[in-house]
């Protein structure tokens, strides 16, 4: 048995993730408009078996797949929505779960800050894999558990405002995102990320 932490599809990976993952992921990147979903588990070695299981039975393609002693994240694209649902529900199929077995995501940290000086972009645009962010713009970070939710935060962000994906950690104890634009754009992303995390059905995190 595993526990289902992570389970989400994103129907059309926008084009400000999709750069994003391209620079990230070291398997077979995505492109603009498939489809995707993001899984993440307990115990991480598992995540082995629930990759097999997603490739034999479906013509999906693996981006990411990250091996942790805790946890373990796959995340599987496709033109073909059908096949990504495909994926999804062998994966459950054969751990006898369902969608309601994972987690629901909590927000633990939203914060914004206006209007920031050049030598904190420069900070960030150092330590960033995304956009950059440039000075007197607005700075959002995300903070959520389980890590895998920072990718649905960062589809949503991106499909309803224009800011730019600086950074994004969806793997580990809490996901990370880092977002810059201006300030009423990221007002916008942020109402996004709070209405898609908090629709998503599951099981309250152990400590709730």
């Amino acid at each position: 048995m595993i526990d289902l932490r992570t389970f989400t599809y994103i129907d059309v990976l926008q084009p400000q993730l999709t750069g994003f993952l391209q620079t990230v992921e070291p398997g077979f990147l995505p492109l603009e408009q498939q489809a995707a979903l993001f899984v993440e588990i307990a115990p991480g070695l598992a995540i082995n078996t629930v990759t097999d299981i997603a490739l034999k039975q479906t013509e999906v393609q693996p981006g990411m797949m990250i091996v942790e002693r805790a946890f373990g994240v796959l995340e599987l694209h496709s033109f073909d929505q059908g096949q990504v649902r495909a994926a999804g529900d062998a994966i459950l199929s054969h751990f006898g779960l369902s969608e309601a077995d994972r987690i629901k995501p909590a927000i633990r940290t939203s914060e914004r800050i206006t209007n920031v000086d050049g030598h904190q972009a420069m900070l960030m645009n150092r330590m960033r894999h995304g956009d950059l962010l440039l000075e007197g713009q607005t700075l959002y970070v995300m903070e959520c558990e389980p890590a895998g939710y920072a990718c649905l935060a960062a589809n949503e962000a991106a499909k309803a405002a224009d800011v730019s994906i600086l950074e994004m950690h969806a793997f580990g104890a809490y996901g990370r995102l880092y977002l810059g634009g201006y300030e009423a754009e990221i007002e916008e992303a942020e109402k996004a990320i709070f209405k898609a995390l908090e629709i998503l059905e599951g099981r309250p995190l152990p400590q709730d």
